[in-house]
Parts: C-alpha cells; structure tokens; sequence
C-alpha cells in the first residue's frame, strides 16, 4: 500500500512539473487563465451588459476556479492511459492509479488557484467567515467527482480515439449549463427543478454561498452532489473493469 502511495505522489508531481516545463512563467499561466477570463467576463457582463449581480468579479471568478477543476482535470485525464504506453505495459502497477495521478497533478493546480483567490476577494472587500473552512471539503468532494468520471472517460478514450472531440463539445455544452457566468434564476421556472440537478450549478452555488454570503450549503445541495458522485463512480468503475483487460491491446 505505502508503495502505491509513493508511485502515485511522484506520478502527480511529474505531471504538474511537465506540464509547465517549457513555459517562461510556468505555473503563473495557471493563474493568469482565470484571471483574465474574470476581467473579460466582468467587462462584457457587468459593465456592457449591465449585470444586475453585486460583486460580479468575485462572484464569476469564483464560479470559473470551480469549472476549471471539472473541465481541466476532466479534459486531461483522456490522455492519462494512452499517454503511459509505458507505464501500463512495462510495469505492474494498478492502471486506476494512473488516472488517479493525473487527477492529483490537477488538484494541486486547483488547490493553488483557490488559495490565490482568497486575498482578492478580500481587495473586492468580501469578509473572511468560518464558511471557508467549507472549501476544502467541497474541493475534496468534487475531486471525487472528477475521478469517477475519468474513470469512465480514460478507459472510453483508449478504445475510441476520438473522444476527445466528443467530450470537448460536452464541455462547451456545460460550461453554458452551468451558472459561471449567469445568474441561475434566469432559468425558466419549469426547468429549475431540471437544472438544479446538474451537480456542477450546485458546487458553483455552494462555493458561492460559502465565499460570498456566509451561507453553508443546503441539504439539497449535498444530496444532488452525493448522489452524482455515487453513480459516477459507480459507472466509472463499471466501464473502467470492462475495458482495462484491452488496454495493452488497443495501446
């Protein structure tokens, strides 16, 4: 087990290191992306359009950090199995712990981009309450999320190449179905209740709610986001089992 614990921490580690190996400002980029997206966002929403949202940069930044650990960590597990030809060929170590790896190099980058978030929403003059120690375990939480889900998407990605297509358009569909840049009580009264079971508008809410308002998260915020991460690794495991034994085939 210990030694598990250690291929999965120096996997983690190279990926985060690799991926910003050749870059003049490496991780700094990681924090430049959000960054700029809330000044564009902020400028084309609540000084163009009028947005009626108090606090809008705060508020949209926060809703982009938590996207951005879905989408990145998400996005880049694709490649977790077919990018380790290596790694699931040569050497015996369980293949789940691989996407767990690539997981973890993502979760660093989050973690950091939270923690830079922090002192600005205190420029924007938000106060820091008891409710931020919520962000740890909503982060945790969504981690999870993510896990299962790259289970499912690795494992799909070394049979069907091309699934990264598919699931770069799916993320385009979600980011607009998810409230990052929109007030969620713009949804039509009869698809609220539809809406409200999207798992990625209730991390959004309730890391709003902790950060912004002062408010913990509701019981049915937890229930939509336990739930879908119950049945998301459930799948995830399930197509994970169906397709590993023709990995080294496919690969």
């Amino acid at each position: 087990m210990r030694y598990y614990f250690d291929v999965v921490a120096v996997l983690a580690l190279k990926d985060f290191k690799l991926r910003y190996r050749n870059s003049a400002l490496g991780f700094v980029w990681s924090l430049l992306n959000p960054l700029a997206y809330m000044a564009i966002l902020t400028a084309v929403f609540s000084v163009l359009l009028h947005s009626n949202i108090p606090n809008y940069a705060p508020w949209v930044l926060s809703g982009i950090l938590t996207w951005r650990l879905f989408s990145v960590s998400t996005y880049r597990s694709l490649e977790s199995i077919v990018g380790n030809t290596s790694l699931v060929n040569k050497v015996y170590i369980p293949r789940y712990l691989i996407i767990l790896s690539n997981n973890l190099a993502n979760l660093i980058g989050s973690c950091l981009e939270f923690v830079v978030l922090l002192p600005l929403l205190l420029l924007f003059g938000i106060r820091a309450t008891w409710y931020f120690l919520y962000i740890p375990v909503i982060v945790l939480m969504e981690f999870v999320l993510v896990f299962g889900l790259s289970l499912s998407l690795a494992s799909l990605n070394v049979k069907y190449r091309d699934f990264y297509q598919i699931w770069d358009i799916a993320l385009q569909l979600g980011f607009f179905l998810s409230p990052i840049v929109y007030d969620p009580t713009l949804i039509p009264q009869r698809f609220q209740f539809i809406y409200s079971l999207n798992p990625l508008a209730q991390l959004i809410q309730v890391v709003r709610n902790v950060l912004l308002y002062a408010l913990p998260p509701t019981q049915f915020s937890m229930a939509v986001i336990l739930t879908a991460i119950l049945l998301v690794i459930l799948l995830g495991v399930t197509v994970f089992r169906k397709l590993e034994p023709e990995f080294s085939e496919e690969l």
